[in-house]
């Protein structure tokens, strides 16, 4: 392998959803410079297949029946070398994107995000570069704009 020739960037996809899930490894399969390692159906099973797979970036949706993607997040952002997460959902409340930005997501995408932009968010996420949904960005801005609540007079 050259020097200009770089692997494939890994992703784990975490997602409760089958359908989801075969969506966004056709998706991402499709691009040259992505691989798709492994999957997950829940966040209490990131833990291993972080161990197993070795992703350079975990896909991963919020919403999941035992772990959430958030809890799940936290606790894989806070060990040693942890990969980079993407958090991709169909809830974008403000108080989900907080704390996701907070656990060390890199990027926080919705559902309705065109394909390409997601293979586009992956690669980002993975450079170390931050990326969020036009909606999401919409709605932290407005968050830190709003003014503060002080003390009634």
């Amino acid at each position: 392998m050259s020097g200009a020739e770089r692997p494939p960037v890994g992703v784990l996809i975490v997602d409760d959803d089958a359908l989801v899930r075969a969506a966004l490894s056709m998706i991402l399969g499709g691009a040259p410079d992505i691989r798709v390692v492994g999957e997950a159906t829940d966040g209490a099973e990131v833990p291993a297949a972080v161990a197993a797979y070795a992703p350079d970036v975990v896909l991963m949706d919020i919403r999941m029946p035992r772990v959430d993607g958030l809890t799940a997040t936290e606790a894989l952002r806070s060990g040693p070398e942890p990969p980079e997460v993407l958090v991709l959902t169909t809830f974008d409340a403000d108080e989900q994107v907080l704390r996701a930005l907070r656990a060390g997501a890199g990027g926080f995408l919705l559902k309705d995000t065109p394909p390409a932009e997601i293979v586009a968010a992956v690669r980002r996420v993975a450079a170390g570069e931050a990326t969020l949904s036009p909606a999401v960005t919409r709605k932290l801005i407005t968050h830190v704009t709003a003014p503060a609540a002080g003390p009634d007079p």
